[in-house]
């Protein structure tokens, strides 16, 4: 029935919908594009406009886009800096010369046929990123995209022509790159950080200098030594994209996944005089968190989980060795309690700061271990409990922080017993 609504309209499939159907990967929404229709004629069908600077519009049943067929000329710096034209007399591969890679900028035609006229196809089996036209430099979150579609597609095989690359780079030293709006570049990153790679974003954006200008408080990590004992690979900023890759291998949350990027970011501000230790970089942390949280607009829950590992993290990795007082200290800042999904994308994170470097990838963490175990001898020492003694109050609070020192106290020294003498 829905099929109605189209009869008489040159339409076609493109995008991601063909891209992933070539891959043979799950295609998850479908775009369209309308060839030689007007906006009166696509409201006069039932179709429902969206959207003010793009003449998309929503199908009446199905709620798919379906764009008319157009142009773009670039009059201005950034994202919002162009001029739309959509008229029937737009071809579809017109409307396919806008789109910003090649694998992005094929369609489907009603019968099936594949229309490609930019080698797509070909890129697809080589696995090339690259761009349809020098006008990919028009379009700063074009670069942010690109290095996003570097990550999701890295386990594929998938590397970046290296004429995109002089690209990014010309993008980076014309400042166009310096126009990208917070909005989207945290949609990108985030979208990033979901990947299975999410390193390669990072890596494609410092490749191209842009990582020092979208993400500055990381870029700064890249040249700080760490001690080679401890961190093989040495470089913190290596250590990093390390460290998000393996919490994506855990199969972290974004939280735990971003929260696992920053860990670090106070080695950046010890003194290089005792390069290459880092003493209270977890207290130098915090500030630059702040300055990206808030420069980007990152949300409140990542926000808060970043924090944590930023402050907690050495902690954890001495958990054995920690006072009671202090590891009741840490489960508190952590919400052990109240909020145990806080408490798993914790450890997640610090599971992956341990295991990300070269040769540690499957070393065991039982830390993890113990802080779970430590987390749930502390939960059954209740309040209520206690106020059935007849506690109130402050009395009530100090009985119960006594108590849990206690039991926390009996698990370290169990565990000191076990260890081999």
């Amino acid at each position: 029935m829905g099929e109605a609504y189209l009869n008489g309209l040159a339409v076609y499939r493109v995008g991601g919908s063909v891209r992933d159907e070539l891959l043979e990967l799950p295609v998850r929404e479908r775009d369209w594009v309308v060839v030689g229709a007007t906006p009166e004629e696509m409201l006069a069908r039932g179709f429902r406009a969206v959207g003010k600077d793009f003449p998309v519009f929503l199908h009446p049943e199905s709620g798919e886009e379906y764009a008319l067929a157009r142009t773009e000329r670039k009059t201005g710096r950034g994202y919002h800096g162009f001029v739309v034209h959509a008229s029937p007399e737009v071809t579809l591969e017109a409307d396919l010369a806008r789109r910003d890679l090649t694998i992005n900028a094929m369609a489907r035609a009603p019968d099936g046929t594949l229309i490609d006229p930019y080698g797509g196809l070909r890129d697809l089996k080589a696995r090339v990123l690259r761009h349809v036209s020098p006008a990919f430099v028009e379009d700063p979150v074009r670069l942010l995209r690109l290095a996003r579609f570097a990550a999701r597609f890295a386990p594929l095989g998938f590397t970046v022509a290296e004429e995109t690359r002089r690209l990014l780079r010309q993008m980076v030293a014309s400042g166009e790159v310096d126009a990208l709006v917070p909005e989207r570049v945290w949609a990108e990153t985030e979208k990033a950080l979901a990947c299975e790679r999410p390193s390669v974003f990072f890596r494609v954006l410092r490749e191209s200098g842009a990582l020092g200008r979208v993400f500055p408080e990381l870029d700064a990590l890249f040249g700080v030594p760490q001690r080679m004992i401890h961190h093989p690979e040495v470089d913190c900023g290596v250590h990093t994209l390390w460290v998000v890759d393996r919490a994506a291998a855990l199969e972290g949350t974004v939280e735990a996944r971003f929260a696992a990027l920053v860990h670090d970011l106070g080695k950046a501000h010890t003194d290089p005089a005792a390069w290459p230790r880092h003493h209270g970089h977890e207290s130098l942390g915090l500030a630059p968190l702040a300055e990206l949280a808030g420069r980007l607009r990152i949300p409140r829950a990542h926000r808060r989980l970043a924090e944590r590992v930023i402050r907690y993290h050495g902690q954890a990795h001495r958990v054995f060795e920690l006072r009671p007082a202090t590891l009741l200290e840490l489960l508190s800042a952590v919400d052990a309690w109240r909020r145990p999904a806080l408490l798993e994308d914790f450890l997640l994170a610090c599971q992956a700061d341990f295991q990300g470097r070269p040769g540690w990838w499957d070393r065991a963490y039982p830390q993890g271990d113990h802080l779970h175990r430590a987390a749930e001898v502390a939960a059954a020492v209740q309040g209520r409990k206690l106020a059935a003694e007849g506690l109130r109050g402050a009395a009530l609070g100090e009985a119960l922080r006594r108590r849990r020192l206690a039991v926390l106290a009996r698990l370290q020294k169990q565990h000191q017993q076990h260890q081999p003498q």
